[in-house]
């Protein structure tokens, strides 16, 4: 038995070592060469694309495994040109033999050297990177994804892996899309990873041209265990691009395989979006009405998730001259739940909007209409969607009003979204308004309520409208409700009511007092006219009604020194008509503000009508029979005339021209 021990021990070793002499001498004997048509051959047949490859091939046993190809080359499918597809320079891996046996990966190098692909699109749309394959590959492959099982479960095929060397230099991808006649070119792509293992983490050194422009990554990952996907994966990158971004990616993916998770920490230095465009050789995709904004933005945020939830802590935005800090949640997406924390400290929302995006008025002075019909909107996603947002402001300019201290609250649940409050500081005195939109049904139903108190008139008519109308402390009080969503519906569904009340102000642009003195010198109240017509009243108060569009004013009034002034009647939002009446009545003090005793005085009605681009003022004759009249005929003929006051330079003009250009300051 011994014998036959020793001897079988001897047999196996001439055997091991007749295996180990084999695979250390084959490649040193046997002509590879000879096998390069047929592989040249066998890949041409599968991808249904020429290949070759050239003439320095070497093959390695052991104790690596190894080989080694020059001058691979995919041609171009039928019908493209410029020369092949895809072409290696070289290309090199090493794997050692016996660690396989105890299924540890050990590779010693992994190198290709000159990389080149070329995808290119034509003008019918069609790419050379389509149908690669032998015919009928896309069935078959159809078929095979159909008889596929569930993999089977079990641990991971390797026990460890090390990697000596990992690199690809002078790698080039260009993206010919001859249909938009655009050229991408990524080019000098080089990728080296270090330290390639289970246990450690990996060193990432990548760079290339995009467009002739610097692009790099570099940092580390891992490691990603013994079974990856089942352990965390810590992750510290820098990513730098085109000479204007540099993004710094900091912390873990979570068991991406099973929890997949994420806890990540954003840092987005301060670049320049104009400059970036530019450098892509691309127009900027915003037209906004300063130039020189959107030259400065910075982020930093950390952000936690995973496939159900995604929260953003601690986030800052700089944009240009204002600093945002926020917080944000989302859960749900296919119900959305969303919360978000705002704090802005200033902003000139007017220098990012589009030029003229107050809108282009045509000749009538209506605002110029898009054409065509508008799109119906979808009220689907909101009808979902679970919203509790707060935003908050310091300083706001917007359509050339300055706001600040702005609070805005917006919660929001199966379709019904309140905002309360809505408020802020506003010229010197404060607005408030409450909202709710109703989007339950196809047509939007919202109801609003809206507090004015101490506000300055008119600085802020000034700023929004570039105009002079109306001056004083204004107050205000609404309760309104309107359908739909858009301006037509909105201005023939509006109801409710409400009162504007003006104090210690002046209606700027006409002096009524002044003209009817004019109209009535007999009288002995003339006065010469100011150098800017004005009529100061002590108050204006407008109470006022909707019904369906139709606003109507039951009885508004003006206390004045010289006069004391009614109106009444209604105008139609949709139709954009007026008909109002105003009784003027002079008095012979000044008492002003709280003056109730009734005064004596010339009474002299005027109608308004037209519309609002073309209003037209006349005298009420039929109203002025009866009533006391001028004396003296020359104060009876002015009043007849219209009764016109002298301008500065000369001329006269009607009462009836001044008060259509302040009706028409009013409503345009």
């Amino acid at each position: 038995m011994g014998k036959v021990m020793k001897w079988g021990g001897i047999a196996l070793g001439a055997v091991v070592v007749l295996i180990v002499g084999a695979v250390v001498l084959v490649p040193m004997f046997v002509d590879v060469q000879k096998y390069k048509p047929e592989i040249e051959a066998l890949v041409t047949k599968q991808t249904g694309r020429t290949f070759s490859m050239g003439d320095d091939i070497k093959l390695s046993v052991f104790p690596w495994v190894g080989v080694q190809l020059s001058d691979l080359a995919l041609g171009n499918a039928d019908g493209f040109d410029g020369g092949d597809m895809i072409s290696v320079k070289r290309f090199e891996v090493r794997l050692k033999v016996m660690p396989l046996l105890s299924r540890e990966i050990q590779v010693d190098t992994f190198l290709m050297d000159s990389p080149q692909i070329t995808l290119v699109k034509n003008k019918a749309g069609k790419g050379n990177w389509e149908n690669i394959g032998p015919a009928g590959t896309a069935k078959a492959k159809a078929a095979d994804k159909k008889t596929q099982g569930t993999p089977a479960e079990g641990g991971m095929p390797i026990s460890s892996l090390m990697v000596g060397t990992f690199s690809i230099t002078g790698g080039k991808l260009a993206f010919n899309d001859k249909a938009a006649g655009s050229l991408t070119e990524i080019a000098d792509l080089n990728l080296d990873l270090k330290d390639i293992s289970l246990d450690k983490p990996v060193t990432v050194d990548f760079s290339a041209k995009l467009n002739g422009k610097p692009l790099s990554l570099a940092g580390t990952a891992g490691p990603i265990g013994a079974e990856p996907g089942k352990s965390d994966i810590s992750l510290d990158l820098v990513v730098k691009a085109l000479d204007a971004l540099d993004l710094s990616l900091k912390g873990k993916l979570i068991q991406p395989a099973t929890a997949q998770k994420f806890d990540l920490a954003v840092d987005l230095a301060p670049f320049s979006p104009r400059k970036l465009f530019e450098a892509l050789g691309q127009p900027f995709p915003v037209d906004t009405t300063d130039p020189a904004v959107l030259n400065k933005v910075a982020l930093k945020a950390g952000i936690k998730g995973d496939a159900r939830a995604v929260a953003v802590s601690g986030g800052s935005m700089t944009l240009d001259d204002s600093t945002l800090t926020f917080t944000a949640s989302a859960k749900d997406f296919h119900k959305p739940a969303l919360t978000f924390d705002l704090n802005l400290d200033a902003i000139d929302a007017d220098r990012y909007l589009p030029p003229g995006a107050q809108g282009q008025k045509t000749q009538s002075g209506k605002q110029a209409q898009p054409s065509g019909k508008t799109a119906k909107t979808d009220y689907g996603p909101l009808r979902k969607m679970v919203l509790d947002g707060k935003a908050v402001i310091g300083n706001l300019k917007v359509a050339n009003m300055k706001m600040a201290n702005v609070t805005v609250h917006l919660k929001g649940k199966n379709g019904v979204f309140d905002l309360d409050p809505f408020s802020m500081d506003l010229y010197q005195g404060t607005a408030g308004v409450k909202a709710q939109v109703d989007v339950r049904k196809n047509t939007p139903v919202t109801a609003v309520t809206m507090k004015l108190a101490g506000i300055q008139a008119g600085p802020m008519i000034k700023d929004a409208a570039a105009k002079e109308v109306i001056e004083g402390t204004l107050a205000a009080d609404a309760g309104l409700t309107m359908t739909g969503d858009t301006p037509e519906l909105i201005k023939k569904t509006l109801g409710g009511k409400g009162e504007l009340t003006f104090t210690d102000g002046a209606i700027v642009g006409i002096d009524i007092a002044g003209t009817i003195r004019n109209a009535t010198s007999g009288l002995g109240m003339t006065e010469k006219p100011a150098e800017k017509p004005r009529t100061d009243f002590a108050e204006l108060k407008i109470p006022y009604t909707a019904d369906n569009g139709v606003v109507s004013i039951p009885a508004a009034s003006l206390i004045s020194p010289l006069l004391r002034l009614g109106a009444k009647g209604q105008t139609n939002l949709a139709k954009e008509d007026l008909d109002f009446r105003v009784d003027p009545k002079l008095v012979a003090t000044l008492k002003g503000q709280g003056d109730t005793k009734s005064r004596s005085g010339l009474l002299i009605p005027l109608l308004i009508t037209g519309t609002y681009a073309q209003p037209k003022i006349r005298p009420d004759l039929k109203a002025m029979v009866g009533k006391q009249l001028p004396t003296d005929k020359e104060g009876l003929k002015t009043l007849l005339q219209g009764g016109g006051s002298e301008t500065t330079d000369g001329k006269q003009e009607s009462v009836e021209e001044k008060a259509k250009g302040l009706i028409k300051g009013l409503f345009n």
